[in-house]
């Protein structure tokens, strides 16, 4: 055999190894990337009842590989490529920073995303009928939900003409989140203050600044650690609002964000498509279908904040 010959044989059996370390397993493999925020044990838990419902049970049918950046979004890189490494059959993400990058670190290992802001807008997909890449899943549609969030802003704090939009300067997230906040402020009358951190121990002085340019009320991207902001927003007198479902639990006066187990249910029947043998860029980016408002109506009482009754009526919960 010529030298030429054996590097394009021996180039393609590289190529082909992980396929074959795959195929070769006695259970599937599917790693997780998460962002360690308040929130990822209740995903965890429900994501792994969604797919033992589909027979994938971890030890007997399934191996999990889980990473947690906990909380330090710097960290996601190099988890990523960790998962990457180890050659799972897919790579489940929670929130977008995870998917951003589980993406960089793989184009080849399908990637499922359980929940993250707008693909499109981030850059992780073509479309979201043929995604085209190696990435699919759910879109929480986030940035459309803080918009909705300064309509109910409006409703409660009828005389609002200024609201903050707290954003993580590094999150793939904050662009599109800040431009439907400012689209939603612009079409009811509302000026929307940008304010932007790069880091956690940023949120401190971020609050004074918010406090400072006495906005009415403050809307938290829901990638920040909220249970902080929550405390801030609480301690400055200062509404708060986030896209997330545990920032009210934390003591945010409302969130309103999509039905977890809904949205996590879904995820799971797409890893079990993936698994079965579809392709990610032949599997359309699915949307939450339902959603929640939380309205939190204890800390509305320290704040001294009355919320109409209307609103009372159409919150899903209100936490007393």
């Amino acid at each position: 055999m010529r030298r030429r010959e054996f590097i394009v044989l021996l180039g393609g059996a590289a190529a082909a190894w992980p396929v074959a370390v795959r195929a070769q397993r006695s259970m599937p493999v599917i790693g997780v990337l998460v962002v360690g925020i308040r929130g990822s044990e209740k995903f965890w838990r429900l994501f792994q009842e969604d797919l033992s419902k589909r027979g994938y049970v971890e030890g007997k049918t399934v191996r999990f590989e889980f990473r947690s950046d906990q909380g330090k979004l710097d960290q996601l890189p190099a988890l990523a490529r960790d998962l990457a490494q180890l050659k799972p059959d897919v790579i489940v993400t929670w929130f977008t920073p995870a998917a951003t990058a589980a993406a960089q670190a793989t184009r080849e290992i399908p990637i499922v995303m359980a929940v993250a802001g707008d693909p499109i807008a981030t850059g992780l997909v073509k479309s979201l009928s043929r995604p085209g890449g190696n990435v699919t899943g759910m879109s929480g549609v986030a940035a459309e939900l803080s918009s909705k969030l300064v309509e109910y802003v409006r409703e409660m704090l009828p005389s609002a003409h200024q609201v903050a939009a707290l954003a993580n300067a590094l999150g793939p997230f904050s662009k599109p989140f800040l431009e439907q906040v400012r689209l939603a402020g612009s079409a009811i009358g509302i000026v929307i203050n940008p304010v932007l951190i790069r880091e956690p121990r940023e949120l401190d002085a971020a609050f004074a600044v918010i406090s400072r340019e006495r906005s009415d009320a403050v809307i938290v991207d829901a990638s920040l650690p909220i249970k902080r902001a929550a405390e801030l927003a609480l301690n400055y007198r200062i509404p708060s609002a986030c896209a997330y479902r545990p920032f009210a639990d934390e003591g945010g006066l409302m969130s309103y964000s999509f039905a977890e187990a809904d949205l996590y249910d879904r995820a799971a029947a797409i890893v079990d498509k993936v698994l079965k043998g579809a392709k990610p860029a032949d599997i359309p980016i699915e949307q939450p279908s339902k959603f929640e408002l939380i309205i939190n109506l204890k800390t509305a009482k320290a704040l001294g904040v009355t919320v109409p009754p209307s609103l009372l009526a159409s919150a899903d919960e209100v936490l007393e």
